[in-house]
């Protein structure tokens, strides 16, 4: 079929399909009807068209074909671990998370037997740590002690002492890595999450300025919460791209970045957990479309038990058949060109970037975070999607939509799946991660 079907056929401009729509609504408002306003001020429009844009948008850089598939095991016994690693890599794992659980980790055997790339979860960020590390080429640490601080309320050591230790690491490993998830779970927009994602780097490459050092060979890794706002996601990590981009060029850094993605804890639940499955599938898909590099997905039980070799063959069975079975490992690129899609990208990141200026200008990410501003601002949205979620505006099916009355999760509870308060002393108020669902669960177990 050499002959294009449309030829003959006259274009349509977005005008013409406006007024087109205007008569089928038969009166009513276009924009009240078929306007959707999101949390982030951004007005989603009925459709979009090619004449929107003023130019043809950029080709991305991903290369969505080369993702890899991410296993995350808990290290309490070293052997054990490494076993489990060997186990995920021989069943389709392409990349392993180790979570440290103490500072008195063996790396050496750890990694032992593993070609594979390699990332670190540490509990306290040590010189010792870092030395093992550099020791295999295919290990990553996680030596961010701005997110560390952001989450815990205090630093591994101090602020002085984290600084050098974060030096080291540099050094060392040539890589420096910043983790985004607690700001998606704790209840950010997307606006605010790019946003504090620049401003949290934007530390980083301030101090590093400070001290002449070169940035352009560090290899920037960001770890972000995928949530289920199916295309606001995809267009979450291509603004992310874009924006690190921009700022990356201003300080000489390497432009180019990875991201590690994985599903969101915010709108899981323990009630109805197998459609936990069917969220982490669609978050696992806006990471792909949306270029991550690396994606690591969540069993359906890690809420409620402790990790399970079904529960884990599961999690990772389904990042297999989206790869190898759902074609997702097919096409570069394949969210470049969607009218829609490169709206949404331009308008988060315009918005975040807008939001990053305000931070700047008003002394910065560590001190509006030892001020509380940040984790004010996160709450006020949290707040903001928790109404909605208790008023039924947002859905949780299983939760607060079409709930089992029968289903009983009391005796199946293996761990805390709620917010669990400690009293301790910080330096700053930690950003609080909290799901949806935990006030309703928390009711139903009552009533169990």
């Amino acid at each position: 079929m050499s002959k294009s079907l449309f030829k003959d056929f006259n274009s349509v401009s977005s005008k013409e399909w406006k007024q087109k729509i205007q008569v089928d609504l038969k009166g009513a408002d276009y924009n009240d009807t078929l306007i959707w306003k999101t949390a982030e001020g951004i007005d989603v429009k009925p459709f979009y068209h090619a004449d929107e844009f003023d130019e043809l948008p950029s080709i991305s850089n991903t290369k969505a074909i080369d993702w890899k598939i991410s296993q995350s095991i808990t290290v309490i016994d070293v052997i054990k671990a490494n076993t489990e690693a060997k186990d995920a890599l021989a069943r389709g794992a392409e990349h392993i998370i180790f979570n440290l659980e103490t500072e008195d980790v063996n790396i050496v055997d750890l990694a032992k037997g593993i070609d594979s790339q390699i990332h670190l979860n540490v509990k306290k960020l040590t010189n010792t740590l870092i030395q093992q590390a550099t020791k295999n080429n295919n290990i990553s640490i996680n030596n961010d002690t701005i997110g560390y601080l952001g989450k815990t309320g205090n630093w591994f050591h101090n602020l002085k002492k984290d600084h050098l230790v974060l030096e080291e690491s540099i050094k060392n490993t040539n890589k420096l890595y910043i983790d985004l998830s607690h700001y998606q779970n704790a209840g950010a927009t997307n606006v605010q999450e790019l946003a504090y994602a620049l401003a949290h780097i934007n530390e980083y490459l301030n101090h590093f300025e400070n001290k002449n050092w070169s940035l352009s060979e560090v290899e920037v890794t960001f770890n972000i919460a995928i949530a289920g706002n199916y295309f606001f996601e995809i267009a979450k990590l291509r603004a992310l791209r874009n924006l690190w981009h921009t700022l990356s060029k201003t300080f000489n850094a390497n432009s180019d970045c990875k991201i590690i993605a994985t599903p969101s804890k915010r709108n899981k639940t323990i009630y109805d957990y197998n459609v936990n499955m069917l969220r982490t599938t669609t978050e696992c898909m806006s990471a792909i479309l949306g270029g991550a590099n690396i994606i690591c997905n969540q069993p359906y039980n890690y809420l409620f038990q402790n990790s399970t070799e079904f529960g884990e063959r599961i999690s990772r069975n389904q990042l297999l058949i989206l790869k190898s079975e759902s074609y997702f490992d097919a096409v570069n690129n394949p969210s470049d060109g969607s009218y829609y899609i490169e709206s949404l990208t331009n308008q988060l990141a315009e918005k975040a970037l807008e939001l990053f200026k305000d931070i700047e200008k008003n002394g910065g990410f560590l001190s509006q975070l030892k001020e509380g501003t940040v984790q004010r601002k996160i709450k006020e949205s949290a707040s903001k999607e928790q109404k909605a979620f208790d008023k039924g505006e947002i859905t949780l099916l299983g939760t607060n939509k079409h709930p089992n009355s029968t289903d009983q999760m009391k005796s199946t509870l293996e761990k805390e799946p709620f917010l669990k308060v400690e009293k301790r002393k910080t330096l700053i108020e930690p950003i609080i991660e909290k799901r949806l669902s935990e006030k309703l669960e928390i009711k139903r177990l009552k009533e169990e």
